[in-house]
């Protein structure tokens, strides 16, 4: 008992540490804070904006939205001491001239929220009264609760993005609007909530980047309903491949152990409902762990696959 109500006090002032964070420095570009974004569906949070060097009114970019936003450019910010560095990874491959000028939105995620703001709704409420019951109950194996006692709202979630999130965007920076330059890209929980991205909302989102999905849901695979049922969803729901690229990658170290056979399985659909090489990509990264600087060290791949010129 004490054990457990200790590592809810480190949750709570982990979440307290990561919401109270200073601005990011940018190695390369700028970026700007849209503080405590109000909403009419999810919790507020703060937005942070990267935009590249050179940025030009006179000029539109595509647009990639990333969860996780306070984990993605500066180590020195973050809970962990560690970022993707999202910053550097672009601002070297755009002075290549490797990919497409991009505007970068970070979207923080809830904190306590993070979980069922990120699950797929759709694939939950397919499950049995005792299968949604099972989920709920999951705990992490420090004894953590998975949901924080929150009830799933990745519906809402998409909602506030679409709906309110991209057009204060669109009508505040110099941005291509289309589905064609609309990208949203994530890790883990973020991976899952992109790929559900992409498919309610195909008429927004032309490609998704999927790093380290995190197919289980929760943090055990034996006698989880989740996978398969995120299977059924991706068979019934996933948009046309002509018009839309999906990205997937995995590693086989730390919590990314669990998804070689699950990814295999993804793969499987995937190939049924005809992607190809041109418009899906799913890497293996042997020996990389489920953490901040395994997504750093691969993140130009995903970039190159959406934003490729």
């Amino acid at each position: 008992m004490k054990t457990a109500f200790f590592s809810w006090c480190i949750l709570v002032l982990t979440t307290v540490q990561v919401f109270a964070q200073p601005l990011p420095l940018a190695s390369t570009g700028t970026i700007r804070r849209i503080e405590n974004f109000q909403s009419q569906l999810v919790d507020a949070r703060n937005v942070d904006v990267w935009l590249p060097e050179g940025y030009s009114a006179e000029k539109n970019y595509p647009v990639l939205y990333m969860h996780d936003g306070q984990m993605l450019y500066d180590a020195s910010t973050t809970w962990n001491k560690t970022a993707w560095d999202v910053d550097d990874v672009l601002g070297r491959l755009i002075q290549e001239k490797a990919i497409q000028e991009v505007i970068v939105v970070g979207v923080w995620n809830g904190g306590k929220t993070r979980h069922s703001d990120y699950f797929p709704q759709k694939p939950f409420e397919s499950l049995s009264a005792a299968q949604k019951e099972t989920v709920y109950a999951a705990a992490r194996s420090n004894g953590v609760s998975v949901f924080n006692a929150q009830k799933i709202n990745s519906d809402n979630y998409l909602k506030f993005l679409v709906t309110e999130l991209k057009p204060y965007i669109d009508k505040n920076f110099a941005t291509k609007t289309d589905r064609k330059n609309t990208f949203i890209a994530g890790s883990s929980m973020g991976g899952l909530i992109s790929m559900y991205a992409i498919c309610e909302y195909p008429e927004v989102f032309g490609g998704a980047a999927c790093l380290s999905t995190h197919w289980p849901g929760i943090f055990t695979v034996e006698g989880n309903p989740i996978p398969d049922a995120f299977l059924a969803y991706l068979r019934a729901n996933l948009p046309n491949p002509k018009t839309h690229k999906i990205y997937f990658d995995y590693g086989d170290q730390t919590l990314d152990a669990l998804y070689p056979p699950l990814q295999k399985k993804v793969d499987e659909v995937m190939e049924a409902k005809r992607y190809r090489k041109k418009n899906w990509l799913t890497r293996f990264f042997p020996g990389e762990e489920h953490s901040e600087k395994a997504w750093n060290k691969r993140l130009n791949v995903p970039l190159l696959f959406l934003l490729k010129k």
